[in-house]
């Protein structure tokens, strides 16, 4: 338990809030949980489990405090950890007085951009509600919720500016099953959990349009390439600083990896469900789960365009999801790209 952090909270209880939330508890915190589902709070309140998601998951009786009352959640909390989708993360956020959210440190266990406004969460939180940047932490991977309900050995990257919270938030998490490490790389780390999970859309179609193991490998290198120029790129122009993030490590390469060929990423299986002529709404209701990397897509495009720092391989992954181009020919033209 870790007493610098002080009462902590998690919004959302989805996969990776639940994960989230057994790591935290079976390190011995009690955790504040808002739970917008009637049904799964009375689940968690008397048999201590998610009736949704990772339900073989058991929660020891007194160490989560689930409720659907958010300004009741956060008028308790110190540090609040937002695990909810991307797409419904700034209209959760918006609910609460703007002066509720200054006082706290936020930690984003999001792995995608807010769609409305087309940013970060830490670049939305401190323009809209002027929070603190020092207060800020990511959580990104790589990570799948399913392994950490197994407590296969998994590993996470907390990215803050302030060295003393972030390592605060990262012994939160670190235990048997969950190592952990830190750097300063925000926008960074938080980029390439966005880029990743489109690329792994991309993975998907590609299986489901047949294509084998030797194109998967090589449309991954060119994926990562694309990652790097557009990180060293996006750090370069925007975020300088005596410190240069180091890009080949397990939450950039790796999280990439895990995202594009794991059966247990939504990124892959949405991306298959694509490739087989399921329409986006189709797919999404059969998975019943946000795949982060069908609005990432979206708001990468206007990021990029920002910027002026192309991402061609997220383009044709766009035009297949947003203009609904046809996946076999669109991947015709992704051939002739890679190399």
């Amino acid at each position: 338990m870790n007493d610098s952090l002080g009462q902590i909270g998690i919004i959302g209880n989805g996969s990776w809030g639940t994960a989230l939330a057994k790591i935290l508890t079976d390190n011995g915190n009690v955790i504040h949980w808002w739970v917008r589902n009637k049904e799964a709070i009375l689940q968690l309140k008397n048999r201590q489990h998610n009736p949704h998601y990772l339900t073989s998951v058991r929660f020891l009786q007194d160490t989560i405090l689930p409720t659907d009352d958010l300004a009741a959640m956060l008028g308790v909390c110190d540090t609040v950890i937002v695990a909810v989708p991307s797409a419904y993360a700034q209209s959760v956020i918006d609910q609460v007085d703007k002066s509720v959210w200054q006082q706290k440190n936020v930690v984003s266990a999001i792995k995608g951009i807010l769609p409305d406004a087309n940013l970060l969460l830490n670049d939305y939180m401190t323009g809209t509600y002027g929070t603190s940047l020092q207060k800020y932490v990511s959580i990104t991977g790589p990570c799948h919720a399913e392994e950490v309900a197994d407590e296969r050995l998994s590993y996470l990257t907390y990215s803050g500016l302030d060295d003393g919270l972030t390592h605060a938030v990262a012994g939160a998490f670190n235990n048997t099953y969950i190592n952990t490490t830190c750097n300063h790389d925000i926008w960074g780390a938080q980029f390439a959990a966005v880029l990743k999970n489109i690329y792994a859309v991309g993975a998907g179609i590609a299986r489901a349009l047949d294509y084998g193991d030797n194109f998967l490998s090589v449309y991954i290198t060119n994926c990562y390439r694309e990652m790097y120029h557009f990180l060293d790129a996006h750090f370069t122009k925007v975020h300088p600083s005596s410190e240069r993030p180091d890009f080949h490590t397990s939450a950039y390469l790796g999280d990439l990896l895990v995202t594009c060929y794991s059966l247990h990423s939504r990124n892959r299986t949405f991306g298959t469900m694509i490739g087989k002529g399921y329409s986006v709404k189709a797919a999404t209701l059969e998975m019943n789960m946000v795949a982060e990397g069908y609005y990432a897509a979206r708001g990468m495009q206007s990021i990029s365009k920002e910027f002026s720092i192309p991402i061609p391989i997220a383009t044709f992954i766009y035009k297949i999801l947003w203009e609904n181009q046809i996946p076999s020919d669109v991947f015709l033209k992704l051939e002739k790209l890679l190399s």
